[in-house]
């Protein structure tokens, strides 16, 4: 009896879907569209649309939705979540997180749960009150809350009565020692909640509207499934949501032991199978600079992709990512090229979704009347420096209001011909224009493009490797063993890579030349996130008529 599962994954790039009959764990039918993200319900409603009428399949048979996002990933890698301001409570080292600012209070209790000293909560209270407009969420940590969380209680309680924004305690997700590791967890939750929060609302609407009843999922971090609304409380949990499915599809195609590799647009994800199953993480999600106590699959995210910005620095070297752009191939961008893509700042523009768009900022006044225009432009134009036009830019990016152009990998392979899914020409032109700023001809150009792309995935791989094997010690001697006057380095690994992801293909036969190894690429490996969604929840041990249905 066939037991119909829809499996999603909402990326950076694209959304993509496939129908999965849980009974007899095959593929039915599959469906990639572009991610909307100015308004994810569009294109997770496109998704569901065209998959339901490549397979006929009507929403009354479908008996569960399973969803992966990598938008928590990315926004982490892009550093475009949320705005945090973080309190820790307690005497402590001072540390540093990637948040928007930390507070040092006093307070805090002891190992046997006892009062260390009285909470600070004036000097909060007058906090609060200086931030309230920088911040759009908060995170509580307290010196041994897990054993005594009262102080993190009443601040959550205190911030409330100021300011009605969302706030997370470490004592709700951790229960382990390290205060930084702690702070860093209550932080990533509290980074990524209100876009979790509009994520889940624009899903729901979505199958409101194509009348699905069905329960709903979301895939965690650790490859289990959690309500929706646990996944609004407790966003951190799906920080590695879209790495725990890359991990299930591979360890199905894998044998034994390999890495699995997940070329996406924004990101590339690394997860390691052994005995052929997910290997899990002993300490918890590390992504970027941010460590944590959250449990997931062992895995290693770093910033580059198929639609990752290349930008050619002053001295003629090429930059690329970690932030992620409409390639020009794909662009509605109507601009000649010629009037303003160029080097580092000219390098990337900015066009709004909406016009509607309501802001006091004198560079989406600028837009607004001229259509677009690149960063150099806007600076040139406002005068102002580059830290003061990205800090007005900043909040209308978070929200995607704004779209960023700009030339990619992506469409250097359809400069070379090998890609032919978006506008060529667009993207040849490009080339022509950068290759000339280079002082390089347009095939020498996206050749170096490439070769940057696979030797940045080379090195993630490494990097994962060596801190696997020998954790942080490792880390000076790759970055710098390549380079080396004295030493020629060769590596090599003895395992062999899955490769997942649409743009998979073209990077990786380079890559695993470059680490003499194998790379195989299993059917529907271009949706495998998608696919993965599907056996998480087929793993989970839930019926499919358990769980949420859409609100």
């Amino acid at each position: 009896m066939e037991q119909l599962i829809i499996g999603i994954d909402t990326g950076g790039t694209c959304t993509d879907a496939v129908l999965f009959d849980r009974s007899s764990q095959q593929v039915i039918d599959t469906a990639k569209v572009a991610t909307t993200h100015h308004n994810l319900s569009e294109g997770i409603s496109n998704a569901i649309q065209q998959l339901m009428a490549k397979s006929l399949v009507s929403p009354s048979r479908i008996q569960a939705v399973s969803v992966s996002t990598t938008l928590a990933t990315n926004s982490v890698v892009e550093n475009k979540g949320a705005r945090v301001g973080l309190f820790v409570i307690g005497y402590v080292k001072h540390f540093k997180l990637p948040v928007t600012a930390v507070f040092y209070l006093k307070g805090g209790h002891t190992i046997q749960g006892a009062e260390e000293e009285p909470l600070e909560l004036d000097y909060l209270v007058d906090t609060l009150r200086q931030i309230g407009k920088e911040v759009d969420s908060y995170a509580l940590c307290s010196a041994m809350s897990m054993h005594n969380p009262t102080h993190e209680l009443v601040a959550e309680k205190a911030i409330s009565m100021i300011d009605p924004k969302p706030v997370f305690c470490s004592h709700r997700a951790s229960q382990q020692a390290g205060m930084r590791e702690r702070a860093a967890t209550a932080a990533l939750h509290a980074k990524l909640m209100p876009g979790m929060n509009r994520f889940i609302e624009n899903m729901g609407e979505s199958l409101t509207d194509l009348e699905f009843s069905c329960p709903v999922s979301i895939v965690t971090g650790d490859g289990n499934t959690m309500s929706p609304e646990n996944a609004a409380d407790e966003s951190g949990r799906t920080a590695a949501s879209g790495p725990a499915c890359t991990a299930v599809f591979g360890a199905q195609h894998c044998g034994n032991a390999c890495l699995v590799i997940d070329v996406g647009g924004t990101t590339t994800d690394i997860a390691l199978v052994e005995d052929g199953v997910p290997v899990l993480s002993d300490e918890g999600c590390s992504i970027g600079s941010w460590t944590t106590h959250i449990p997931s699959i062992d895995m290693h995210t770093g910033g580059v992709g198929g639609d990752s910005l290349v930008t050619i620095r002053k001295d003629r070297s090429i930059s690329i990512g970690p932030g992620r752009v409409t390639p020009l191939a794909m662009s509605p961008e109507t601009a000649a090229l010629e009037s303003w893509l160029g080097l580092e700042s000219a390098a990337r523009r900015y066009t709004l979704v909406s016009r509607d768009v309501a802001s006091e900022s004198k560079a989406i006044d600028y837009i607004k009347q001229h259509g677009s225009a690149s960063s150099e432009q806007l600076a040139d134009a406002l005068s102002l420096s580059t830290m003061h036009l990205e800090r007005q830019l900043e909040p209308l990016l978070k929200q995607s209001l704004l779209m960023e152009t700009g030339f990619t990998p992506t469409d250097a392979l359809h400069a070379m011909g090998l890609a032919t899914f978006g506008n060529q020409a667009k993207a040849v032109e490009g080339a022509e224009i950068l290759a000339g700023q280079s002082g390089s001809s347009v095939e020498e150009f996206c050749s170096n493009v490439m070769g940057n792309v696979e030797d940045m995935i080379v090195h993630l791989i490494l990097e994962y490797v060596m801190r696997r094997t020998w954790s942080d010690s490792m880390t000076n001697f790759l970055s710098t063993c390549r380079s080396h006057p004295l030493i020629q380095t060769h590596f090599s690994l003895r395992i062999p890579l899955v490769g997942i992801g649409a743009a998979a293909p073209f990077f990786l036969p380079a890559v695993a030349e470059k680490l003499a190894t194998t790379v195989t690429f299993p059917q529907f490996c271009e949706v495998g996130n998608a696919v993965g969604a599907a056996l998480c929840f087929s793993s989970s041990g839930q019926s499919p008529g358990s769980g949420t249905p859409p609100a």
